[in-house]
C-alpha cells in the first residue's frame, strides 16, 4: 500500500523505504514479487523525487542509493578484523572423501567407533567470489573483498548494486555484524551477458568482450571501478557465515545460523542438508552431483562443517585452517589441453560441425580427446587455431565445449597463422558425399547440399521421404530404417523399391505380413502428385505449402528442377532464400540423379503446363472458392480431399468466415458446421464435392 501522501516528507519517506525494501526482498531474494514492476517503479521514483527535494532525508539504506558515486582511481585496501580464512580441500573426489574427513573429526575429538555420529551441516561451494558485508547497526556500510585473507579490497559501490543483498538487515540491528558469502553468477543471465556482448562488438564496439566463464565476469563486476558497469552485470549472492560480530548472539548451530541470516533478509540457498555422520555426508554429496548441472548456477563441490559451535571451537584450526570444515569438490569441469587438429562432421540434416581433436584430458569425470567448436562463427569470435592451448568443459552429459584460448600459451608459428576455416580446410565440399557447402546469409551453420545423396544424412532423408504427407509409405518407421541402413541394404532412396518380402522378412522383428504390407505400402506410393514428391525430397525452407505452389506454378517436375533463380522467385510466397535453396539443391548432380532413378522405379503423378506454361485447365465451380473440410468423409482421406480441390484451383482453409464458399461436412463435424449454419454458408457431403470437382 502507498503511504499516506498526507504524511510528513521524513515519515513518507521512511515509509517508502520500508515498503520498497518488501518488495526488493520478495522479488530478489524470495522469487515472490506481490506488485507488478511498474508499481515498484512508481514507489521508487515517488522516493526519488521527495530526496531530491529533501537531500537530508537521503539515508545511506535508502533503495536509490543502489548505484551511486564516482568513478574510482582505485580501490582503497580494507583490514579483516577478523580474517577471510579459506577452508581445506579434499582433493579426493570419491565418497571415500567424506569418509576420510569424518575419520579426522572423529579421531580430534577423541570418538570411539561405538560413539553416535557427529552432526554436519552440508551445503554447496559456489563458484564465485567471497565477499564481507560490514553492517553497523544494522545499515550496510561497507563490503570487502577476501584479498590474502588478511586485507581485501573496498568495493561497496559494485556491491551496493546487487539487489539481492539488503542495504539494512530486517530485524536485528547490532553494533556490528558481517556477513561472509558469495557474489556469483546465474547461467541464464551468463548467457543473456554475453549475447549482449556480442552484440556490441558486432556493432563496432571495440573495448567489448566476451567472458570465458560466470565466475571470472563475476569477479570482474565486483572489481569494476565504474559502479554503473558493474550495475550492468547481473550479480547475485548468496551468504554462507559470519565474521566480525558485536551486541548479536551467534547461534549454537550452523544450521541455525544460516536460518538467522535467511531472517534477516540474506539469501540462503536452499540447497543444504543437517546429515549424520559419514553416511550423511557421502548422500548429500552424490545427491547434489545428480543435480549438479540442473542447477541455475555453478558449483565445484560441497562444504561440510560440524554442525555444534561449541564442537567448531574444540576442534579448533591447522596453519590457518578450520579442522572442522572441509570443501569436498567434484571432477573438474574444466581443464586446459592441446588443440592437435579440427575435423569436421555432418549431421543428420546436413549441418556442418567442426569437432576439435584433443589431447586426451580428464575433465567432467571422464578421459576427453573431442570437443565441439559450434560453427565457424564461434571458432572466428574465439579466434581458435590448431596448435593452441584452450580451456575445454565438460559438464554432465553436455557435449564437451572448446571455451576459449588460453593466448599467453600460443606458440609463434601459430600466432603467425589465422583462425580456422571450415570452408576453406573443406575446399567447399562436403566430406562426406563431395556435394557443394552453402549457408545462408543470417545463419551460422554451412550445411551440405546434397540432402538425398550425402550418407550422413541418409536415414534422415528416408524418414522424410516416407512422411505421411510425403510419399506416405506406412510402415517404415525409424526402427526398420536403422535397420536398413545399418546393414547396407538401403543406401538411396531408389533402393527402397527393390526390396522384396524375403530380404524384409530376414530383418529382425519383421514377420512375413508385416514385409508384405511394406512391399505394398511401397508399390501403392508410386502414385503421388507432384506436390507430395517435391515437398519428400526435403529441399531446404521447401515445406508441403511450398511444394504445392511449386507444382502448381510450374506443372511439371523438369520444369522445377530447371528453372533459374528469378523463374522461381516469379512463385508465390517463394523468396530470395527459400528460391536459392531450390536452385542449388537441383543443381547437384548426386541429387538430379536421384531423382531420375525414382522415376525410373515408376514412381509418377499427373503433370500439366502450369502457369509457367501454358495455362492449366480449371474445374468451374471450384476455382478461387474457399473450401472448408470437417468430420469424416465416407472415401476420401482429409488430405486426399485437400489436394483434389488445390489441384483443381480451390483454396483449403481451417476454419468457417464470412469469406468460406463451402463447408465440406462428414461424420461427426464439429463446431465448424454449426458455425457455417450459423453464418448461412453452403454446406455439402462428399457426393456434392465430388460433382463440383468433376464439372
Amino acid at each position: 500500500m502507498t503511504p499516506d501522501a498526507k504524511l510528513p516528507p521524513a515519515e513518507r519517506a521512511a515509509a517508502l523505504r520500508e515498503l520498497l525494501h518488501y518488495h526488493a526482498h520478495r522479488y530478489y531474494v524470495l522469487d515472490e514479487p506481490e506488485i507488478p514492476d511498474a508499481e515498484y517503479d512508481r514507489l521508487f521514483r515517488e522516493l526519488q523525487a521527495l530526496e531530491d527535494t529533501n537531500p537530508d532525508l537521503r539515508t545511506p539504506d535508502s533503495p536509490t542509493q543502489r548505484v551511486l558515486g564516482k568513478v574510482l582511481e582505485g580501490f582503497a585496501p580494507v583490514r579483516h578484523t577478523v580474517p577471510m580464512l579459506s577452508i581445506r580441500t579434499e582433493t579426493d573426489t570419491e565418497a571415500t572423501g567424506a569418509v576420510n574427513f569424518d575419520a579426522r573429526v572423529r579421531r580430534e575429538l577423541g570418538l570411539a567407533e561405538g560413539d553416535p555420529p557427529v552432526e554436519y551441516a552440508a551445503e554447496l561451494k559456489f563458484d564465485g567470489l567471497a565477499i564481507s558485508l560490514r553492517y553497523e547497526d544494522g545499515v550496510l556500510v561497507r563490503a570487502a573483498t577476501r584479498g590474502n585473507g588478511e586485507v581485501g579490497e573496498d568495493v561497496t559501490q559494485n556491491i551496493r548494486t546487487i539487489n539481492q543483498i539488503p542495504l539494512r538487515l530486517k530485524g536485528v540491528k547490532p553494533p556490528v555484524l558481517e556477513v561472509r558469502g558469495e557474489v556469483y553468477i546465474r547461467r541464464d543471465d551468463f548467457d543473456k551477458l554475453n549475447e549482449r556482448q556480442r552484440e556490441l562488438i558486432a556493432q563496432g564496439h571495440k573495448n567489448e568482450k566476451t567472458f570465458v566463464n560466470p565466475r571470472n565476469a563475476a569477479a570482474g563486476a565486483v572489481r569494476q571501478l565504474d559502479p554503473a558497469i558493474a550495475a550492468r552485470r547481473p550479480l547475485s549472492f548468496f551468504a554462507y557465515g559470519l565474521g566480525e560480530v558485536h551486541g548479536w548472539e551467534v547461534p549454537d548451530t550452523h544450521s541455525a545460523l544460516l536460518d538467522a541470516l535467511q531472517a534477516m533478509g540474506q539469501p540462503v540457498s536452499s540447497d543444504r542438508a543437517v546429515v549424520q555422520g559419514a553416511e550423511g555426508l557421502v548422500d548429500f554429496h552424490r545427491r547434489m552431483g545428480e543435480k549438479r548441472d540442473s542447477l541455475p548456477f555453478d558449483i565445484d563441490g560441497i562444504v561440510y562443517k560440524v554442525n555444534s559451535r561449541a564442537l567448531q571451537q574444540r576442534l579448533g584450526f591447522v596453519t590457518r585452517e578450520p579442522r572442522w570444515a572441509v570443501a569436498h569438490k567434484y571432477p573438474a569441469q574444466e581443464q586446459m589441453t592441446l588443440l592437435r587438429d579440427i575435423d569436421v562432421q555432418v549431421g543428420r540434416t546436413g549441418k556442418l560441425t567442426p569437432v576439435a581433436k584433443l589431447q586426451p584430458v580428464f575433465v567432467g569425470g571422464t578421459t576427453v580427446s573431442n570437443a565441439t567448436l559450434h560453427n565457424q562463427d564461434e571458432i572466428t569470435r574465439k579466434d581458435v587455431r590448431i596448435g593452441d592451448t584452450v580451456v575445454v568443459r565438460r559438464a554432465g552429459d553436455v557435449i564437451p565445449e572448446v571455451v576459449s584460448v588460453v593466448l599467453d600459451q600460443r606458440p609463434p608459428e601459430v600466432a603467425a597463422g589465422e583462425p580456422f576455416d571450415l570452408y576453406q580446410k573443406l575446399g567447399g565440399k562436403c566430406p562426406v558425399c563431395g556435394s557443394d557447402v552453402e549457408r545462408e546469409e543470417g545463419e551460422v551453420d554451412w550445411r551440405c547440399s546434397g540432402g538425398l545423396f550425402c550418407g550422413a544424412q541418409r536415414k534422415q532423408a528416408i524418414l522424410h521421404f516416407a512422411g505421411r504427407r510425403m510419399m506416405d509409405i506406412e510402415g517404415l518407421g525409424d526402427k526398420l530404417v536403422d535397420q536398413l541402413v545399418d546393414a547396407g541394404i538401403v543406401r538411396t532412396l531408389p533402393e527402397l523399391y527393390r526390396l522384396g518380402v524375403a530380404k524384409l522378412a530376414a530383418l529382425d522383428r519383421m514377420a512375413d505380413k508385416s514385409a508384405q504390407n511394406l512391399v505394398a505400402a511401397l508399390e501403392k506410393s508410386k502414385q503421388t502428385t507432384l506436390g507430395r514428391f517435391l515437398f519428400s525430397l526435403g529441399i531446404r525452407h521447401v515445406g508441403e505449402t511450398t511444394a504445392k505452389d511449386l507444382a502448381k506454378h510450374f506443372g511439371r517436375l523438369d520444369r522445377v528442377m530447371d528453372a533459374s533463380v528469378d523463374q522461381l522467385l516469379e512463385v508465390p510466397d517463394v523468396g530470395p532464400i527459400v528460391a536459392n535453396s531450390i536452385h542449388t539443391f537441383f543443381a547437384q548432380p548426386h541429387n538430379r540423379e536421384v531423382v531420375e532413378q525414382l522415376r525410373a522405379v515408376g514412381i509418377s503423378w499427373e503433370e500439366h503446363e502450369g502457369a509457367a506454361g501454358a495455362p492449366r485447365p480449371q474445374v468451374e465451380g471450384v476455382t478461387g472458392k474457399t473450401f472448408v473440410l470437417t468430420g469424416t468423409l465416407p472415401t476420401l482421406a482429409r488430405e486426399d480431399a485437400k489436394e483434389r480441390i488445390e489441384a483443381a484451383g480451390g483454396k483449403v482453409s481451417g476454419s468457417v468466415s464470412k469469406k468460406t464458399d463451402y463447408v465440406v461436412a462428414g461424420e461427426e463435424a464439429g463446431s465448424k458446421l454449426t458455425k457455417a449454419q450459423e453464418l448461412g454458408i453452403a454446406v455439402i457431403d462428399e457426393a456434392q464435392l465430388l460433382k463440383l470437382l468433376n464439372g
